[in-house]
């Protein structure tokens, strides 16, 4: 009877070893770790991931949502001139059309305009030089010149005459050829002016675009950025 005991316990404890090593199949679906790896598909191809490979697509998905868009590009102060008085008033005009209001300012700039052209012999050196030319300037039937002195900056060139519009001054020049003076120049002659420069803050690239259409109908005119 013992006998019968002993190798009842000795199958039964064999029947148990063989269940937990899964050398008889499984009867429930959680079995251990080692049977279920070799129940997978393929698990030699697995990949263990370490904790920062597993956080780091999350990390970007998070750094992707928190990047907000570029702002649209924005011109803090644009300036164009500088104008002589009639022009900065035409350009002031079209201007109004983009309704600006207190981003728009004009300031006055000093400067120079073309007043008059003149007509002259560059300088000869000296006084002596300039009537010596003088004297040619007779000989070829020129009387109406005047011997520029040390309060011009053309010392000792000689004028033969100031005209209001440059096409005047062409025509003298035109006229002092035929009677054989070659040596003759024109220059223009300035005054002091005052002009306009038109500042503008804040615009937007639609806005500043405009601006920039409006400025190609002055073309003397410099578009640029200011403080």
């Amino acid at each position: 009877m013992l006998k019968f005991v002993f190798w009842l316990l000795a199958g039964v404890n064999l029947l148990v070893l063989a269940i937990g090593q899964g050398y008889l199949g499984s009867f429930r679906t959680e079995t251990r770790e080692p049977a279920r790896l070799k129940n997978q598909l393929q698990a030699g191809k697995l990949t263990l991931l370490t904790q920062e490979q597993a956080t780091a697509p999350a990390a970007e998905e998070g750094a992707t949502a928190a990047a907000a868009p570029a702002p649209p590009p924005s011109y803090a102060c644009t300036e164009v001139g500088n104008f002589l008085l009639a022009d900065g008033r035409r350009f002031e005009a079209q201007v109004a059309a983009l309704d600006l209001g207190d981003r728009q300012s004009r300031r006055n700039v000093a400067g120079q305009e073309i007043s008059s052209y003149m007509v002259y012999i560059p300088p000869q050196g000296s006084k002596e030089g300039a009537d010596r030319k003088a004297g040619e300037l007779k000989q070829l039937g020129v009387t109406n010149y005047f011997i520029m002195n040390e309060g011009s900056p053309l010392r000792w060139g000689i004028s033969l005459g100031v005209f209001k519009s440059e096409t005047s001054a062409q025509s003298q020049l035109a006229s002092l050829n035929k009677q054989g003076v070659h040596s003759a120049r024109i220059a223009p002659r300035y005054s002091a002016s005052k002009q306009l420069a038109y500042q503008f803050r804040d615009l937007d690239a639609a806005t500043r675009t405009q601006l920039e259409r409006i400025k190609t109908q002055f073309p003397d005119q410099e578009l640029r950025n200011c403080k």
